[in-house]
């Protein structure tokens, strides 16, 4: 047989060299457990515990106990309180509906709370009103004068102003400006009137002013609307005082509710003094925003205490009726298919509720 060849021992695997090399050295004044660790693939070693990182304790607030028949409330933290009207407002203003008035009317658009609408209601309102063929004068009693402005009648156009017929006993024939769109008329106002207010004080009879003006012209129109500003002031005294009946515009927000009551005790107080025939006929809900929680309660409580006086034509809050004012157009014009022409025309159809117009 022959012999087998002597074995050939097996290789003794050697370690590889970077298995014996050890650690580096730690760099004075850096902290290791700091440093940020590398990971290799084909680490040896045993495993080093990292130093123990002292960890401060943090008491815990102390929750107070609560009794065992003591039941858990499940209310928001901010509950949302619901608007609503006063008592008094219920029963200055009933929710039954006005009679109808025959032509001409004069309605007073009033609200002592600024930015909900009155300016903008009372424009597109006259516009929405002569584009039926009633022929609309609308008088600014407002010293800022969006609505003469609004209308495209600027200051330097007209020589008269409310404030010269009311201080200066001008006739309002003599003011009265016309305006780009069909049987629509403006008495403008300029920032005069931010004066009248005090000088009216030692006036004789100062809150019939502007009624014995309007008297005067009075039957060449089939609507009157004042456009009176935001306040509860000698101006507004005036408007209530020559009109027949108040149109409120109502923003449907939580604070708009909060002034109505004394607005309708000053409508009231007007109505025993001073004009026997005025009352509050029309309220109009106006930016409203379907999207809110907030506008659909309003719109609610108003309801439910004035259903028969509040218009079934809802203004929406739409940026085509901010827009319309810097062009010095009406909604109806600018944009006549919008939402809120649509709207203000709806309104017009109930305001006027198909009055026949009067021959001339």
């Amino acid at each position: 047989m022959a012999e087998e060849p002597p074995g050939v021992p097996e290789p003794v695997p050697t370690p590889p060299p970077f298995a014996s090399v050890a650690p580096p050295a730690e760099t004075p004044g850096v902290d290791s457990a700091a440093a940020p660790e590398t990971a290799s693939p084909q680490t040896i070693g045993p495993e080093v515990a990292a130093p123990a990182v002292a960890v401060p304790e943090v008491a815990s607030p102390e929750v107070p106990e609560r009794k065992v028949d003591e039941p858990v409330s499940s209310a928001p933290k901010h509950a949302m309180r619901a608007p609503s009207i006063g008592n008094d407002a219920t029963d200055l203003l009933n929710g039954s509906k006005p009679e109808q008035r025959e032509l001409p009317r004069i309605i007073a658009i009033a609200n002592q709370k600024g930015g909900v609408g009155k300016t903008t209601t009372t424009v597109n309102l006259g516009a929405a009103l002569a584009e039926l063929d009633y022929r609309v004068l609308v008088i600014d009693l407002d010293p800022q004068g969006n609505a003469t402005t609004g209308l495209g009648v600027e200051a330097r156009n007209f020589e008269l102003s409310m404030y010269d017929v009311i201080m200066r006993d001008q006739p309002l024939e003599d003011c009265i400006e016309p305006t780009s769109v069909k049987n629509l008329f403006v008495a403008p106002a300029t920032i005069d009137l931010a004066g009248v207010e005090i000088e009216l004080v030692p006036a004789f009879s100062r809150e019939l002013k502007l009624k014995r003006a309007i008297d005067t012209v009075v039957d060449d129109f089939d609507f009157v609307l004042i456009d009176c500003p935001p306040s509860l002031g000698l101006i507004t005294v005036n408007g209530l005082a020559a009109a027949d009946e108040v149109l409120v515009p109502i923003q449907c927000e939580y604070y708009a509710l909060e002034g109505l009551s004394q607005l309708l005790r000053n409508v009231n107080l007007v109505s025993t003094n001073l004009n026997q025939t005025l009352e509050v006929s029309t309220i109009v809900l106006t930016m409203f925003d379907a999207r809110t929680r907030l506008s659909v309660d309003v719109a609610n409580e108003v309801r439910e205490h004035f259903s028969g006086r509040v218009c079934r034509a809802v203004i929406p809050r739409t940026v085509r009726l901010s827009e319309a004012p810097s062009f010095g157009q009406p909604i109806t014009v600018f944009d006549p298919a919008s939402r809120g022409a649509v709207a203000y025309r709806e309104l017009a159809k109930e305001v006027s509720n198909g009055a026949p117009q009067r021959s001339r």
